[in-house]
């Protein structure tokens, strides 16, 4: 069966594609700076043919690289440092063209077609990048002069902190981007939400609702078939409610600045369940495995976004949380609630589970241990110790237990 189908609309909102537009024309206009600058002061070259040769290779460079600085996908490493080398080479072949260049404070061969290829450091890798290119082009400034001047060390300065400030605006520019795609994927999840619930109240709710109250009435049998159909109903709307639908809007740090993809698709899914090659291939939302054990008696609290981790460590946190489910209606009584809380953090997943029981008596779980009975060192905690994430267990006799698991992003797909 053919995968399903998607149209896309992308939206792009990118603060950082303009200053790649900017570069692209100030490295033209600077190309064509450097050339007139050199044909109305030849006469004080003394080896012009070496300027003519620098300049035609740097003409040349500059427009074959164009579409280079079109944006950051297209803005290699490898072509930072060769145009970072094309500028240096310039510098220091200044005093091979003209003798006095190191006596009489002038512009070099390049001119400020240089602070091109600092700018793109900085835009393409932020403040720490322009801070590394600036200090080689203010290496090869002072070793040009061979007695630099103040005004050398002036102008050295400026191109370094002004690529340094540009660096740093483009790194907050692009952390906004990520928060308001954030938002904007969380406000579609909620109105599909919306409309879910709204199309499933009118229907499946309220027959659900119906089938319980008339097995209640009838008794017998059928009061069996409508408590199940009261459990049913609450899983349900658990379900609506937590935003366990397929997202409208997916966000994506992308090369060319933050991206909300909006993706509308048929209703027809791939036979083998999905083709596994989108944005989130090789992650799984952990919200789906834990979905299912909301019901009349457990409650489920989600952040209303996908929670992404890997399928070994998500599929690991799941079975934990099923223990600790277990440990509840095995010890805290069939009539005990529960609550399942997700929490999503920069830097690590927390899910708790928290009930109403009874709580456990103070050296229990040690003696537990000590009986050869494990279930909660090797059921939880071994768990969340194979994917370098930590449980820990809260217990008051008389109010209930929790248990808080918790997994760092960074250790989330290694399990040991």
């Amino acid at each position: 069966m053919m995968a399903r189908a998607q149209r896309e609309r992308v939206v792009r909102m990118s603060v950082e594609q303009p200053l790649w537009r900017a570069l692209t024309g100030y490295r033209v206009m600077t190309m064509v700076y450097a050339v007139l600058l050199f044909v109305f002061t030849r006469e004080k070259f003394e080896r012009p043919a070496v300027a003519v040769v620098f300049l035609a290779v740097m003409s040349v460079w500059t427009l074959a690289t164009l579409p280079k600085v079109a944006n950051a996908a297209s803005c290699t490493k490898r072509f930072l440092v060769a145009d970072l080398a094309l500028a240096l080479t310039g510098i220091l072949l200044t005093p091979l063209a003209d003798f006095q260049a190191q006596q009489i404070d002038g512009p070099t061969l390049p001119s400020i077609w240089t602070a091109g290829s600092v700018l793109a450091f900085a835009i393409k890798g932020g403040w720490r990048w322009a801070a590394f290119a600036s200090s080689f082009v203010a290496a090869a400034n002072i070793v040009e002069r061979g007695e630099p001047s103040r005004d050398t060390f002036h102008n050295v300065l400026l191109v370094w902190v002004a690529s340094i400030a540009i660096g740093y605006v483009v790194e907050v520019a692009r952390a906004s981007e990520r928060t308001l795609a954030r938002a904007l994927e969380i406000e579609a999840a909620t109105r599909e939400r919306e409309r879910l619930a709204r199309d499933i109240h009118d229907s499946v709710l309220q027959v659900l609702a119906m089938v319980q109250r008339r097995g209640t009435a009838l008794g017998g049998e059928a009061a069996e078939l409508g408590r199940m159909a009261g459990e049913q109903e609450v899983a349900l709307r658990t379900l609506v409610s937590s935003g366990l639908v397929p997202s409208t809007r997916v966000s994506q740090d992308a090369a060319l600045g933050a991206v909300v993809r909006t993706v509308e698709a048929d209703d027809e899914d791939d036979e083998d369940g999905g083709d596994g090659g989108g944005p989130g291939a090789g992650v799984c939302d952990l919200r789906s495995l834990l979905a299912p054990h909301a019901g009349s008696k457990v409650s489920f609290a989600e952040p209303g976004a996908p929670v992404l981790l890997a399928p070994a460590a998500a599929m690991e946190l799941a079975a934990a949380v099923s223990a600790a489910l277990d440990n509840v209606r095995r010890h805290a009584g069939e009539g005990a609630q529960a609550w399942i809380l997700v929490e999503e953090w920069p830097e690590e997943v927390i899910v708790t589970v928290r009930d109403d029981g009874p709580g456990i008596p103070e050296g229990r779980l040690a003696q537990a241990e000590g009986e050869g009975r494990l279930g909660v060192a090797l059921s939880i905690r071994g768990r969340l110790r194979d994917i370098g994430g930590t449980a820990e267990l809260i217990s008051v006799p008389g109010q209930g237990t929790e248990v808080e698991l918790k997994v760092p992003r960074g250790k989330a797909g290694q399990a040991r």
